[in-house]
């Protein structure tokens, strides 16, 4: 019996010590957790990096550069390499119209006689006339009417070019009279350093002034070449428009090529109705300025009247520039009062034509704004000279109607290739029948 309680105590003094080794060892454990982690050698010879402590603050990540960019900046700049790569074509194109700018005034120039001349062909054709036998008809009364014209401006010139010449003479002796005699205190010796000044400047600029004749000689060899092609391709326009314009279409993608179709004959309506328009109103001017200033007795006034007609194809700056030079030779040959009735004749006449001729006759065909109209002939004007001013007008009003059109062809064509309307859409979209015709369905029904 007495051997029970020592075997007892031993075992519990067991049980005591490994108690005290279970709670030594998790003591070691949890000191590992909080402790950092030993290096292993091979590790670090792998060139791994050892992972961070479990104290150490945590770091964010680093965000994606396109998330970093604000979203104003990332639509700036991708309209900006677009508008670009835009303006990097614009600049290619425009250096090569320069390069060949001969060739594309003639042919917009017979763009614009071909839009003139292309209703006389369909009148002719449905007379019975062949295709070639009317254009060749029209073509050439085109032409001749067009070479009289000119003709008879250079004869009416040469003809009166010796009077004007004595009435300038006139003129200037005149104001000379009116300067020695006006509150200007003007003597005869300052007027005579003037001239003097000017004989000398001339004298000076002799050989800038033979180059310039030379220059003008290239230029004359330049329109006779530019006439040509435009006859030329005119012809061409008036006999196989069609064609050509079938064939250009092959060259559009086909995804674009339905809208093209369509925007084509509308530009060319606009196109046509443009210079049809503009003739007849520079015709209107030339015919009652002209006889404005044959009544007032001003010299060469059919000539005048035929430079009011053709420099009213050239908007704004045209009127102001053919109204002066009839200011000027009224004021030289004919003095100061009949300069100013000249005045009031084309300020009138214009005024009629800016306000009445052009809204009635162009109507809506060719609704441009002012502004539009301003920054086009200056631009024109500035980038071709006078042919670009003179071409610059209907390109924009082409351009008007054709951008018109491909925007109401592109939302037709949405509307078509959406998805029918379904659920609650559906019904807000549904037809609503006017309550007359809801009573009469729903008496229908009752019945």
């Amino acid at each position: 019996m007495s051997k029970v309680p020592g075997w007892l105590g031993r075992v519990g003094a067991s049980l005591t010590r490994v108690g005290e080794r279970l709670d030594e060892r998790r003591r070691e454990a949890v000191a590992e957790d909080e402790l950092p982690p030993v290096p292993d050698a091979r590790v670090e010879a792998r060139g791994s990096v050892p992972a961070p402590p479990s104290y150490a603050p945590v770091v964010a990540a680093r965000p994606d550069p396109v998330a970093a960019i604000p979203w104003g900046i990332r639509v700036a700049a991708e309209a900006g390499w677009r508008l670009l790569v835009l303006a990097g074509t614009l600049w290619v194109l425009m250096r090569v119209i320069s390069a060949v700018q001969l060739v594309v005034l003639a042919f917009v120039a017979a763009l614009l006689v071909t839009a003139m001349l292309q209703p006389t062909v369909a009148r002719l054709r449905r007379t019975g006339l062949p295709r070639g036998l009317a254009t060749a008809v029209t073509a050439i009364l085109g032409f001749v009417i067009m070479g009289l014209v000119g003709w008879f401006v250079v004869w009416q010139v040469m003809e009166n070019l010796d009077t004007l010449s004595a009435r300038v003479r006139d003129g200037i002796d005149e104001l000379k009279r009116w300067l020695l005699d006006s509150p200007f205190h003007v003597t005869e010796s300052q007027i005579n350093d003037i001239a003097e000044n000017l004989s000398d400047t001339i004298g000076t600029n002799t050989e800038e002034i033979t180059s310039a004749g030379l220059q003008g000689v290239t230029v004359m060899v330049e329109v006779l070449t530019g006439i040509l092609l435009a006859m030329f391709s005119t012809l061409f326009l008036l006999y196989d428009g069609r064609r050509i314009w079938e064939w250009t279409l092959k060259l559009v993608p086909e995804q674009a090529r339905h809208g093209v179709a369509g925007a084509g004959p509308r530009a060319w309506r606009t196109l046509t109705a443009y210079v049809r328009g503009t003739v007849l109103v520079a015709l209107i001017d030339a015919i009652f300025i002209g006889l404005g200033i044959w009544f007032l007795d001003v010299p060469m006034a059919v000539p005048l009247a035929v430079f009011i007609f053709l420099f009213a194809f050239i908007p704004l700056v045209g009127a102001v520039i053919s109204g002066a030079l009839a200011v000027v030779v009224a004021l030289v040959t004919q003095g100061v009062f009949t300069a100013l009735m000249v005045l009031v004749v084309v300020l009138a006449v214009q005024q009629i034509e800016g306000h009445v001729l052009q809204p009635f006759i162009l109507g809506r065909a060719v609704r441009v704004h002012p502004l539009a109209v301003v920054l086009a002939v200056a631009a024109g004007g500035l980038t071709a000279g006078i042919g670009g001013a003179v071409v610059a007008v209907p390109l924009v009003a082409v351009t008007n109607t054709v951008v018109g059109y491909l925007r109401a062809y592109s939302k037709e064509q949405e509307a078509r290739l959406a998805p029918p309307p379904h659920g609650a859409t559906a019904l807000a979209t549904a037809p609503v029948l006017p309550p007359s015709a809801q009573r009469r369905s729903d008496g229908e029904e009752q019945s």
